[in-house]
């Protein structure tokens, strides 16, 4: 989905209002949180791990280059090859000339978020190749026409129904409406494409830099079939999923599954290191690795390399009430939720996605629960800055910000003020104690009630009960 600023509001909006979209999401809000918590809960070294993690990562983002060059080194040796892009357009070509070469007419992929960045799937398409997602959320929504909306639960937007609605339009037959049933439907509709697949493709959530391996993580299996027989594998990677060890890689392992589904593992956990050797009995021909760039040096070199620290769970998003609201299509592009409000503006530019750094509470729930400890509260604070800097922000908005400074420059006209508006507001709400309607917050009150305060400030109150005038 291609990023225009003044889309969010409206999509935000139209998925207050999906009463579908309503009930998927509520229904997966619960059970992320709860699983996580338990997972939690059962690891007494939960912390320890987040603080190694973040350490670790900050080490590899130092000696980045290093680490980069010493992993291309070992994919060589393995008898690999490794593909640098320096933006979207580079890594689709790369791919591209790749499957020209190999005269490849079935791609199957394994899910994979760069792809996603990169727009791979529609340059595919367009040049003639017939593209199979394989992942069960992947398929679901690429037989729907849509984007994913969540990192790791692409279609946990869609409700059972409407699943079935679109497994009977694609595969025929009787309708199906058990969860069983329609995995099943999925399974046997896709496993004669893996063998139809001359190149498979992967994503990367680790990047071996001691043995050259990629790793995968799945519930499916999808990704072993994807990568192992067809005659071409290509992974797609982001430069910062390098890590030195398969040691260190069993450090993020352990973080990975707790935040992202609240398992204690992955189903499968797989490595890859090159191609297929003369004894073995399967894998591909080929071995190719695309590492894009994309503005993360940019990210690497600036205030927000944090960022780079992200592995993907999906725990932020998880645990954010505007992305529990409105799902991940409001957001417009491939990362929803904090991470994506982080990351979208960086990539696609500060004007192109003003509302994302904007949409957010700052309630700092997904810094808590981010595995690796991405400040990400601070970093959307950063971003607003900026645009404010860049004079992005609204003429209107930046106005009410230079009366909000004057105010809270001025401590004694602030207060006076402040007790003038608790009591309006205390008034307007009544006995219930709740408003319905405010001018100037109806973007509020459509969605809920805003809660009257009691009619005097907090520091009232406090110089009340301390007997203070």
């Amino acid at each position: 989905m291609d990023i225009r600023s003044h889309e969010f509001q409206p999509r935000a909006v139209a998925a207050l209002h999906d009463a579908s979209l309503q009930q998927a999401l509520d229904k997966a809000r619960d059970g992320f949180v709860a699983k996580r918590a338990v997972q939690v809960a059962e690891l007494s070294e939960f912390e320890a791990l987040r603080e190694a993690a973040k350490t670790l990562k900050d080490h590899v983002l130092d000696h980045l280059d290093h680490y980069l060059e010493r992993y291309e080194a070992a994919v060589v040796a393995a008898g690999g090859q490794v593909h640098w892009a320096r933006d979207d357009a580079e890594a689709r070509r790369i791919i591209l000339d790749i499957c020209k070469r190999v005269d490849a007419r079935t791609v199957t992929k394994g899910k994979s978020m760069v792809s996603e960045e990169i727009g791979l799937n529609t340059a595919l398409i367009d040049a003639g190749l017939v593209v199979v997602e394989t992942d069960l959320g992947e398929y679901i929504i690429q037989l729907a026409g849509e984007a994913p909306s969540h990192i790791i639960a692409p279609a946990v937007h869609k409700t059972r129904e409407q699943v079935s609605d679109l497994f009977e339009k694609a595969h025929g037959g009787p309708r199906l409406t058990e969860i069983a049933d329609l995995v099943d439907a999925a399974r046997l509709a896709l496993r004669e494409r893996y063998f139809q697949a001359d190149v498979g493709i992967t994503g990367g959530n680790f990047l071996i830099a001691e043995t050259g391996s990629s790793l995968i993580v799945t519930n499916e299996g999808n990704g072993d079939l994807t990568q192992t027989l067809a005659r071409v594998h290509i992974v797609t990677a982001g430069i910062e999923r390098v890590v030195p060890t398969l040691d260190d890689a069993t450090l993020f392992l352990r973080l990975l599954a707790r935040s992202a589904t609240g398992q204690e593992t992955e189903t499968y956990t797989t490595l890859s290191t090159g191609p297929k050797r003369a004894n073995d009995l399967d894998g591909p021909e080929e071995y190719h690795v695309v590492l894009v760039d994309n503005g993360r040096s940019r990210m690497l070199a600036g205030p927000f390399r944090e960022m780079l620290r992200c592995i993907r769970c999906g725990a932020c998003m998880n645990h954010c009430p505007v992305y529990g609201a409105i799902g991940g299509h409001a957001y417009g592009w491939v990362y929803p939720g904090p991470m994506g409000s982080v990351l979208t503006p960086l990539i696609k530019g500060l004007d192109a996605a003003y509302d994302l750094p904007n949409a957010c509470t700052l309630n700092g729930r997904c810094a808590s629960v981010c595995p690796v400890k991405i400040p990400l509260p601070d970093l959307l604070r950063r971003l607003r800055h900026e645009q404010f800097k860049q004079a992005i922000t609204p003429r209107r908005k930046r106005y009410a910000l230079g009366a909000w400074r004057l105010l809270a420059t001025r401590p004694k006209l602030y207060h006076a003020l402040e007790r003038l508006t608790a009591r309006a507001l205390a008034a307007i709400g009544g006995r219930a104690g709740r408003i319905r309607r405010l001018p100037g917050a109806r973007g509020w009150t459509e969605g809920r009630d805003l809660p009257a305060p009691p009619g005097r400030t907090f520091l009232e109150r406090w110089h009340t009960e301390r007997g203070q005038s």
